[in-house]
């Protein structure tokens, strides 16, 4: 069965450095697929660890110009999410920072990632806390770098994805964002299962996953995490799995579910036009 309306990735990594770049784009778009979010590698796959929040910029300008070039091969376009992948706090610590001082510099990161959602350059920003077991002075320090982002998210009236430890309730997390000023359905949990109390859940495109999703009936996204690592071709899952996913679901009768995926929730989380943007205008 052949799709007519958008495809949308939420949450996939491009590499034009040391993967396949916008060679992944074009077989997502033959596919089926017509929109992405882009979110930035992790800084130190890109690049020595950051010691300033400035060395966050290199790898946040890789983002955008690729992200530029898969716009030009998709029928919609491509948007950046620009942050600081929460796994770099354990780098850092590990380099000889204390959980403290590596946050302040993951702050300072996300400071200048915000800087490129202020100028229309990137649509949303990328937080979280490791999914791992880390110190309770990590965790402490991960919460409040995660804390800032949804400051940041709240400022800017962006969406915020989150990478965390898997979990169907994140409602701690949604009632940070709204004291912080954010509404909690612009908060994004990136790898999700198909129920999350909370955040939105931008769900695996793994079918079990999906299929819980549909039949819940709220809001929710698609996604790969494709990590575009030549050591690891195809991980997490291939580019062209969530157009593949997509057709599953309308074979399966879905039909109001895609359209909440890749039409609805994105308006209402990132306040962009899936239909619009499929149809021509490059606007948001």
């Amino acid at each position: 069965m052949e799709t007519d309306g958008p495809v949308l990735d939420d949450h996939l990594h491009l590499d034009p450095v040391h993967g396949r770049g916008v060679a992944a784009v074009e077989e997502f778009a033959r596919s089926g697929g017509t929109h992405l979010l882009v979110v930035n590698k992790p800084s130190w796959q890109l690049g020595p660890l950051p010691e300033h929040g400035d060395d966050f910029r290199p790898v946040f300008e890789t983002t955008v110009e690729v992200v530029e070039r898969a716009s030009g091969v998709l029928d919609g376009r491509a948007w950046p999410v620009l942050g600081v992948h929460p796994g770099l706090v354990s780098r850092l610590v590990e380099d000889g920072r204390d959980p403290e001082a590596a946050a302040d510099l993951m702050r300072a990161g996300l400071d200048v990632a915000a800087e490129y959602v202020d100028r229309g350059e990137a649509l949303a920003l990328k937080s979280g806390r490791p999914h791992y077991e880390v110190s309770a002075a990590v965790w402490e320090a991960s919460n409040a770098v995660t804390r800032h982002a949804f400051a940041l998210g709240a400022e800017r009236d962006c969406a915020v994805q989150l990478h965390t430890e898997a979990s169907e309730d994140l409602t701690e997390l949604a009632t940070w964002a709204e004291a912080a000023g954010m509404e909690p359905r612009h908060v994004v949990k990136h790898y999700a299962a198909g129920r999350l109390a909370g955040p939105t859940p931008s769900v695996m495109s793994e079918r079990d996953r999906l299929e819980r999703a549909a039949e819940r009936g709220e809001p929710f996204l698609m996604e790969t995490d494709f990590v575009d690592d030549p050591d690891r071709p195809g991980a997490v899952m291939g580019p062209r799995t969530v157009p593949r996913r997509v057709r599953w679901l309308l074979e399966e009768g879905y039909d109001d579910a895609v359209r909440l995926a890749h039409v609805e929730t994105p308006r209402e989380v990132y306040g962009v036009d899936t239909e619009a943007t499929l149809e021509g205008d490059r606007r948001r």
